[in-house]
């Protein structure tokens, strides 16, 4: 018989698993449960983009492209990132598209990161990150985000992290949980203190799109000087509502995209070809189908943010993403893993504990507001008999 025990990685064994699926998961197999948990558009994808996959089967275009993608598709991103977020990259060298934002985040940090080398991570953030970086070896440094300052990384926490081993800054706003947003003014100030350390920059703008008010999403490598350290990740899954497409890409200074392209090569070869021939319609035709779908979930996080006020879940505002991160002080319960126990079993309501994005999130819930008003007054209303029994008691 085989000792597993002896024959497993450690550092796989270490990981844990998502602290997103372990509720989504007990909430699906409990009859009258409803969810909150997961980040997925409730959007059908667009028509012109499933129209532009049906026709690529039909025609046949179902062999390998390209390693780093279809050139068309290439083309296609390097044109929208400049019309959306005036980024200049070349199509040839300096984009490889990937099996969903995931994948480019994995190969980025196993192109840049060599055992005890140090990646930066501002917290609360998404739950990939931190296992994917502990995978090669690093060193993890979490970076607390604070509500008083709009969870957004300040220059002087950055500043702080800092040490000779830093080799990475994962960079993850708009965010996930929190809906915070980075502005300009607050970017400047970032790569005031990145530009006279060899520290890079991972990117992850897959919510790009999904910000409210008059103010769009800026990249960080926009910013002068910044360009050449930072890889951008972004994908289709969340603005054009194509989580089951699984497909993403990432943009940066060719030397790092050179080595990403290898480790895509070996793993993945490329990414399917009838979701790329759906992505080049998507970035060509569908900037209104954008708009469209952040003005529903601009409603929706309004209705949310007035709503868990009223019944004393005090909230941050999000100016990103499709979810609140309001704090449970009210409850009386302290742990963010029990209050969303209670809540799921007492009310057949499944939320995210802050906790599932790092230790900084204890105190709070994550809540996807990327499903219809009707689910989200239906939540609301347990939630609201959850936190009156709580009262009561």
């Amino acid at each position: 018989m085989i000792d597993y025990e002896k024959v497993l990685s450690k550092r796989a064994e270490e990981l844990k698993p998502s602290g997103i699926r372990k509720f989504f998961d007990y909430a699906s197999s409990l009859e009258d449960a409803i969810s909150l948990g997961v980040g997925e558009p409730d959007f059908k994808t667009p028509w012109a983009i499933r129209k532009a996959g049906i026709t690529s089967l039909e025609r046949g275009k179902t062999f390998y492209s390209a390693n780093s993608g279809l050139a068309d598709l290439r083309r296609e991103i390097c044109r929208y990132l400049e019309r959306r977020f005036s980024l200049v990259y070349d199509p040839k060298t300096e984009v490889i598209v990937t099996v969903g934002g995931s994948e480019a985040i994995d190969i980025c940090i196993r192109a840049l990161i060599n055992e005890g080398d140090e990646v930066l991570l501002p917290e609360p953030c998404f739950v990939a990150y931190a296992p994917i970086a502990s995978l090669t070896g690093a060193k993890v440094v979490p970076i607390e985000t604070k509500r008083e300052d709009g969870f957004r990384l300040t220059a002087e926490a950055l500043r702080a992290a800092i040490t000779p081993r830093t080799k990475l800054l994962i960079f993850p706003f708009p965010n996930n949980p929190t809906g915070a947003v980075m502005r300009r003014e607050h970017l400047e100030e970032i790569a005031a203190v990145l530009r006279d350390t060899d520290v890079m920059v991972l990117s992850d703008e897959i919510y790009a799109e999904l910000t409210y008010g008059s103010r769009r999403h800026v990249s960080i490598a926009s910013i002068p000087g910044m360009r050449e350290r930072t890889i951008v990740v972004n994908g289709f899954s969340k603005a054009y509502a194509m989580t089951g497409w699984r497909l993403g890409y990432a943009a940066g200074p060719e030397p790092v995209l050179r080595q990403m392209l290898k480790i895509h090569q070996f793993a993945i070869m490329c990414a399917p070809t009838m979701s790329q021939f759906a992505a080049i319609e998507a970035l060509a035709s569908c900037d209104e189908e954008i708009e469209k779908m952040r003005d529903e979930y601009d409603m929706r996080r309004r209705l949310m943010v007035q709503s868990l006020d009223e019944i004393g879940l005090s909230c941050f505002e999000p100016e990103g993403a499709f979810y609140v991160f309001p704090s449970i002080q009210v409850s009386g319960i302290s742990s963010s893993d029990r209050f969303c126990e209670e809540l799921l079993q007492q009310q057949r309501l499944a939320v995210v504990p802050g906790t599932a994005f790092g230790q900084s999130g204890e105190g709070h819930v994550r809540i996807s507001y990327s499903y219809s008003i009707d689910h989200l007054l239906q939540a609301l209303g347990r939630m609201r008999a959850f936190l009156a029994a709580r009262r009561e008691g």
